[in-house]
């Protein structure tokens, strides 16, 4: 476990409640950083959802948290989390290989169909269709690379309803994991991965807290979202050497990124940018990189006290 991992695990506590705006004794009211995103994003034209969360003061801002987006690659994070806590629970070893296949069938009408490396971030992992791999590599792939022939190797192993049931018992039932990356007769026909800021929201926060799994797995979980590859959004308006552990997913007008951000000797705090209707990723990747220095400014003017 990496020296972020083991000190966040020591901060294991109760966090806010999820009313929009919930200061503790020594936060100052959020109006103003409100103020400042809003009128950030308004500048991008995209539909956006916002969460973030400060374990540490108790102060939480909610825009169109409830917004319901497509989730892109942020379905990946709930299928690693389950896979760890299978892991946990003994019904998974995580050192165990698994088949790399691309052939999958299609949750709407049982249709085969295959992914196109040319589509995906990560190409590396197609050289090896036929051979077996250990189910932690794939997981590593799957959150560092967003590789989707990981995910769809790894989906069925983590099953939609079990991490369905692992959400709602996150507080994060604003997720839906239920299928595959590109199933198209099931996108065709609607069913798809969703996701509100919110719903990330709490997902992260249970990670933060230790509830998501146990010391060793959120350790490892969390060091794999710290060796995310793509770095232009949330970590891009911070200090360079401010730890985040998060991923990004999009697709064709859909851009997002989220996750845990480590202020030096602080408790981490989650935040979520979701955003979707510009094709254009450097505005919304700028904007959320914006986004992301407004946040840390703020709670850099505004914190008056250490956390605990």
């Amino acid at each position: 476990m990496n020296r972020v991992g083991g000190w966040l695990l020591c901060c294991v506590g109760p966090v806010a409640g999820s009313v929009a705006c919930s200061p503790g004794p020594d936060a100052a009211p959020v109006d103003d950083l409100r103020v400042a995103i809003e009128s950030r994003m308004a500048q991008t034209g995209a539909e956006y959802g916002i969460a973030y969360r400060d374990p540490g003061t108790g102060v939480e801002l909610l825009i169109n948290p409830d917004e319901e987006f497509h989730a892109a690659s942020m379905m990946k994070v709930p299928v690693m989390v389950r896979l760890y806590r299978m892991a946990e629970a003994g019904s998974l070893d995580l050192d165990d290989p698994i088949e790399v296949r691309n052939e999958f069938r299609s949750i709407f009408d049982g249709s085969v169909y295959s992914l196109d490396l040319e589509e995906d971030s990560d190409s590396t992992l197609y050289a090896a269709a036929g051979t077996s791999i250990p189910t932690r590599d794939l997981i590593d792939l799957m959150i560092t690379r967003s590789s989707n022939l990981a995910t769809n190797v790894l989906i069925e192993l983590a099953d939609p309803d079990s991490i369905a049931a692992m959400l709602e018992l996150f507080g994060a039932a604003g997720m839906k994991v239920l299928r595959g990356v590109e199933d198209i007769p099931a996108y065709r026909n609607g069913l798809n991965n969703t996701t509100t800021a919110r719903g990330l929201l709490e997902l992260y926060d249970a990670m933060g807290s230790g509830r998501a799994a146990g010391p060793e797995a959120t350790g490892e979980m969390l060091d794999i979202l710290l060796r995310q590859a793509f770095n232009d959004a949330i970590p891009a308006g911070l200090p360079d050497d401010v730890p985040v552990a998060h991923k990004t997913g999009w697709i064709t007008a859909v851009d997002h990124d989220g996750g845990l951000v480590y202020p030096a000797g602080e408790r981490p705090y989650v935040l979520v940018v979701l955003t979707s209707g510009v094709e254009d990723e450097t505005v919304t990747r700028q904007a959320a990189a914006e986004v992301s220095r407004l946040v840390w400014e703020w709670r850099k003017a505004n914190r008056t006290s250490p956390s605990d």
